[in-house]
């Protein structure tokens, strides 16, 4: 099925005028990102040389993608919106709600019980409104969006962090909270700050056991979780040129892991060969026409340093196989130094369990290389030595691939397919044992590898890297094997070597699949029931939030101050909690669970001001808003690192929280944190978040004169009557700023469509 050709078409017979008009005024060449960011300004006419990191543009995206768990919020704001139907085209993937257990055809019939009623909102709501429902079982959102969406110098957001994975196809796709998606599928302008751009040019080829998850994997380890944060990660030279579409794809995806807005490559023939596989050729057709508009300007791969604001080089010739982790994506060790690394730190070398797929590696070629390792240890006579499963991207590959016979290799090896889903890679895995929290490693090809991430357990060291190295490291069972220059003992007594893994870009016998679970919206859906059971436990209409008095915050209390790394996860965990997406009120019980308190180093454990006890933290606010408290939540670094989940901001708010204080943001959570009216604040001076005691009570003195570019002062009122002057930073326009005063975004967007 050929989706969205004329909305393709649209864009491209525009791109001449547009492109020329931009140059014309900014009287230079332009990158591919921001020929995709500036063709795609809500009006034209407020063209003008926007100033990266700062000025704060509005954009009018192609489409919306959304995955079932932030789907269901995000509707059931787009149901307050007032709108009939979405303005632009949009999507739901039932892919984040199947828990991995026993296997692919258990496990989805399974979920397609136990989740029946968020699956028939979601349908009822999409028949409604005019949006395409990929059921459960169709696959992952991103894989599903690639094969059938993404298309060269096309602009999507999408409520998850990693949609940037269209960024393969030549396409700035960017992750967002719902509050976000339901501005544009209002019709509304898409409000993003200019971003920065690094240029990152790759030179040589892959080659050996090298592949194209190395690529950023190694750029993690330069940029770290938040080098790229406020910048668009643009893929350039010889080097990119040689990679498969797919394999852009995966660069892209994991662009996340480094806080970037978005990551992409130019359009070129790989990606034009992926188009005419997937049944859109005439899409190919079209963008072959429009070509010069779909790659940067000569001028800047020829100087790419007066274009870029950082350029990093990587030689792919040179470039060694990565294994990155535990706990954190960005900490990269070559195979070659990973048994010294291993032991110097104490991590667990045994390989317990490794695990391919997910939305960042499940291509055709990314089975096929990892299919090719698992033949070679049945020719070799290899015993697998762990745990070794799959989760195909979607329907259309898992078919391919089963017709091809790879699932057969797998599961010979003792591997075990699992649902096309997310699945382990965001804790929706059913991990027999993980209760007990054994010190254990694992190895798979996903993205993120935070604490508990995968199985819930914190003592789980999850180490990231690409499919074929994962099936290498699962059959020697060992952390530390480099299949370049190791050799194993097979079970004759031999000491074998593994050949580099060998593969297809494209199945040679092209894609093919019975069903890909798509189902399209009713024409008219004026009389369709949006199914909401006022009794459920896992579906809540929202209730507006209350709008700012007016008045300074005064009296606030400190709920918690986190410690360290404070990722969404932390604030809102996945998992099991994975059910209750669609119930605001029910979710808020997980609110900051996974933070550690900087008080006693606990998780869930925080003092209440009320009476002096101490108690899980969802407890103590709740008692504060019953109180009518407000309360203060204090925390580090790259706070809200991680999922684009908006129920991160929703539930402090929703629970009485009034304003979120840190050193840094990471750039989706704070655009939530603002969406819902939350003050979302900065240390002027770091130092300060020392300062800030268990018992303290915060004063906002001047929030009346809130104003674009004009810090905050706060007094912080200590338990001994001392007080301290804290000044506080913020990124408001003066839009943000009428969020805040209406009491959210959506409540102006409600406002503005009864007129």
């Amino acid at each position: 099925m050929l989706f969205d050709l004329e909305l393709t078409k649209k864009v491209y017979n525009e791109l001449d005028a547009k492109i020329t008009a931009v140059k014309g005024h900014l009287k230079r060449p332009l990158t591919i990102a921001e020929k995709v960011l500036y063709a795609h300004l809500y009006n034209l006419n407020e063209l003008t040389n926007f100033e990266r990191g700062k000025d704060y543009v509005n954009f009018a995206p192609d489409r919306v993608a959304m995955q079932d768990a932030t789907a269901q919020m995000a509707l059931l704001q787009f149901i307050n919106s007032g709108k009939p139907r979405t303005a632009v085209p949009s999507t739901v993937h039932c892919d984040h709600l199947i828990q991995a257990s026993v296997n692919g055809k258990v496990d989805l019939s399974e979920a397609k019980v136990s989740n029946r009623e968020v699956y028939d909102f979601l349908e009822s709501v999409s028949n409604k409104y005019g949006i395409g429902f990929w059921k459960p079982g169709a696959g992952i959102i991103h894989q599903v969006v690639l094969e059938n969406y993404a298309f060269p110098g096309g602009m999507m957001i999408g409520t998850d962090s990693h949609t940037p994975n269209a960024g393969g196809l030549g396409m700035v796709a960017i992750g967002v909270g719902g509050a976000d998606a339901v501005d544009v599928m209002a019709g509304m302008p898409w409000e993003l700050k200019m971003p920065k751009l690094i240029g990152v040019k790759l030179t040589g080829k892959l080659n050996g056991w090298t592949s194209p998850k190395d690529v950023i994997l190694k750029v993690a380890g330069i940029l770290t979780v938040k080098g790229g944060t406020g910048a668009i990660i643009e893929y350039f030279g010889e080097g990119a040129t040689a990679l498969s579409a797919t394999g852009k794809g995966t660069i892209c995806n994991m662009g996340a892991e480094v806080g970037a807005t978005t990551s992409i490559f130019n359009y070129d023939e790989s990606i034009a060969r992926y188009l005419k596989a997937t049944g859109r050729e005439a899409i190919a057709t079209a963008a072959d026409e429009v070509k010069h508009n779909l790659v940067s300007d000569p001028e800047v791969h020829a100087q790419p340093e007066k274009y870029y604001d950082e350029l990093i080089e990587i030689n792919l010739s040179e470039l060694e196989p990565h294994v990155n982790g535990p706990f954190t994506p960005d900490r990269a060790t070559p195979i070659s130094e990973m048994r010294k690394v291993a032991e110097e730190n104490g991590w667990p070398t045994e390989v317990k369990v490794g695990l391919i797929g997910s939305c960042t590696n499940s291509s055709y070629e990314d089975i096929s290389r990892a299919a090719s390792i698992a033949k070679q240890a049945q020719e070799k006579n290899l015993k697998v030595n762990a745990e070794f499963t799959v989760t195909p991207g979607s329907e259309q590959v898992r078919y391919t691939i089963e017709r091809d016979g790879f699932i057969d290799l797998f599961r010979n090896i003792g591997g075990e397919v699992f649902a096309n889903a997310c699945g382990p890679c965001i804790g929706q895995w059913k991990r027999a044992g993980a209760e007990q929290g054994e010190k254990n490693t694992i190895v798979h090809s996903f993205n993120r590898n935070f604490s508990k991430r995968a199985d819930g357990n914190p003592n789980t060291h999850a180490f990231v890297t690409s499919p074929e190295m994962v099936t290498a490291l699962a059959i020697a069972g060992d952390l530390g094997f480099n299949p370049i220059t190791d050799t194993l003992v097979n079970e004759k007594g031999e000491k074998v070597k593994l050949d580099p893994p060998t593969g297809d870009e494209l199945p040679t016998r092209g894609f093919d699949v019975e069903d890909a679970g798509y189902q399209a919206p009713a024409a008219d859906g004026a009389n369709v029931e949006v199914k909401v059971d006022e009794k459920s436990s896992r579906l809540q209409l929202l209730a507006p939030f209350a709008p700012w008095d007016g008045e300074n915050l005064t009296g606030a209390k400190l709920l918690i101050k986190a410690k360290g790394k404070c990722t969404t996860d932390h604030i809102s965990m996945a998992g099991p909690w994975l059910r209750y997406r669609g119930h605001l009120d029910n979710i808020s019980d997980n609110l900051l669970i996974g933070a550690v308190n900087a008080f006693n180093d606990q998780t869930n454990m925080v003092k209440s001001q009320l009476d002096g006890s101490s108690d899980k933290v969802p407890v103590v606010q709740r008692a504060y808003k019953a109180a009518g408290v407000p309360t203060v939540v204090v925390g580090d670094h790259n706070y809200g690192e991680g999922s684009s989940r908006e129920h991160a901001a929703m539930e402090p708010r929703h629970l009485g929280v009034r304003a979120v204080i840190v050193k840094s943001f990471a750039r989706i959570h704070e655009t939530n944190l603002k969406k819902q009216g939350m003050l979302a604040l900065t240390f002027a001076n770091e130092t300060d978040y020392d300062k800030i005691q268990e018992d303290d009570t915060f004063n906002f003195i001047d929030l009346k004169d809130f104003a674009p570019g004009k810090a905050l002062q706060l007094e912080v009122v200590h338990a001994d009557g001392t007080t301290d002057a804290i000044e506080l930073n913020h990124t408001y326009n003066q839009l943000q700023i009428d969020w805040f005063k209406a009491g959210s975004a959506l409540n102006i967007i409600k406002a503005e469509n009864q007129q």
